[in-house]
């Protein structure tokens, strides 16, 4: 019988998949062309000048006339990754791109499961067909490529393999406000040589990048940090969800804040329920996201999925993909944005209660890490 509901279930989400792939109507590229405007102004004009609004205006209509336009914001390391392409035609551009950031994603979900047989393949297909996911693709979103690093960060660091985990975890920096509470949750966890190691890489990192924007470059890209965000940014945050400001939203990110470095002490010898409860408090905890930025939330509850067989666990988390899935977006029935951070306060509240509730508790049959 949970052999042919497994098959069932595959049968389920290929179909998804398909919708997902097969009937799209986003606009597309508009998040990979500004990425690729600010990789030529750094190319032809200097990296200094990457966060010249109106030169990367100008390279984008270039690389695409008549493109929507909006502002370079990502970090500089964001260009630098896509610079390679910014030569090439732009239809040709964003095929390997979106071929290269969703494969990355979709290997890494592969080869990081731990579950065995069609049950991990399951797991992997289901993760891919969230409409955020395909939405990122459309937009040729650097999300994917974070995403796809905290899912092996996830692997190394339950395996114990410290030091490469932390390097993986490095994809932070390419966009730092989705994942702000991962290296404060490997602190409270206790994983000082993951820490140490994406200390180490993430200077390296921006080392290098301070030397190729310069002082100018540097001071643009904080200037540009102070906002305004750009509209609907704040539609997947506290603020869109509970029309929380000022005051009230500071006090929120604070006990947010607090409750994941209360939980990823108490989960210290969980290490795989770590990262999924510092990406989702991250989540909830950052001023501005978009849509395609909730293919974290994806990464994360594929993370639980893997750790946590629980009934409890797999109900909210399939309920949760159902209301994701092209079945419910292409009917239009999909919750809208504001509502999603409903769903991440369910996640953290259910990984505190795992962190508090003994283990025995929850009858989970799943493997602990290796010690």
């Amino acid at each position: 019988m949970r052999q042919v509901l497994i098959v069932a279930a595959f049968a389920v989400v290929l179909l998804a998949l398909y919708l997902d792939l097969a009937i799209r109507n986003d606009p597309t590229s508009v998040d990979f062309n500004t990425y690729v405007g600010a990789a030529q102004v750094g190319l032809k004009d200097g990296w200094s000048h990457i966060y010249d609004q109106g030169l990367v205006s100008m390279q984008q209509q270039q690389f695409v006339p008549g493109s929507r336009e909006q502002p370079f914001l990502s970090p500089p390391t964001v260009a630098f990754l896509v610079a390679p392409l910014a030569m090439l035609p732009a239809s040709t551009a964003y095929v390997i791109w979106a071929l290269v950031s969703f494969v990355a994603f979709a290997l890494a979900l592969a080869l990081s499961g731990i579950s065995r047989g069609l049950a991990r393949w399951v797991a992997v297909a289901g993760a891919l067909t969230p409409w955020w996911v395909m939405h990122a693709v459309n937009v040729g979103q650097i999300v994917l490529m974070l995403a796809a690093g905290m899912v092996a960060g996830w692997r190394l660091l339950r395996d114990r393999r410290d030091v490469l985990a932390g390097v993986a975890l490095a994809a932070m920096l390419l966009k730092p406000n989705t994942v702000l509470l991962v290296p404060l949750a490997l602190l409270f966890a206790t994983r000082y040589k993951a820490l140490a190691s994406f200390v180490a890489t993430s200077a390296v990192v921006g080392i290098a990048a301070a030397v190729l924007l310069g002082p100018h470059g540097v001071s643009s890209y904080l200037e540009q940090m102070r906002g305004p965000w750009p509209s609907g940014a704040d539609n997947v945050t506290l603020h869109g969800a509970l029309d929380a400001d000022g005051i009230s939203a500071i006090a929120l990110r604070v006990l947010i804040v607090g409750a994941v470095m209360a939980g990823s002490y108490r989960l210290r010898s969980t290490p795989g329920l770590v990262l999924p409860l510092a990406i989702v408090g991250s989540l909830l905890v950052s001023p501005y996201l978009h849509g395609s930025d909730l293919v974290l939330l994806v990464a994360a509850g594929w993370m639980v999925w893997e750790e946590r067989q629980s009934i409890p666990w797999r109900a909210l988390l399939i309920i949760a993909w159902i209301s994701a899935s092209p079945f419910l977006y292409l009917r239009g029935d999909s919750p809208h944005l504001r509502q999603w951070p409903w769903l991440e306060i369910a996640i953290l509240v259910g990984l505190l209660l795992t962190a508090l509730v003994p283990l025995t508790t929850w009858a989970d049959s799943r493997r602990r890490a290796p010690a």
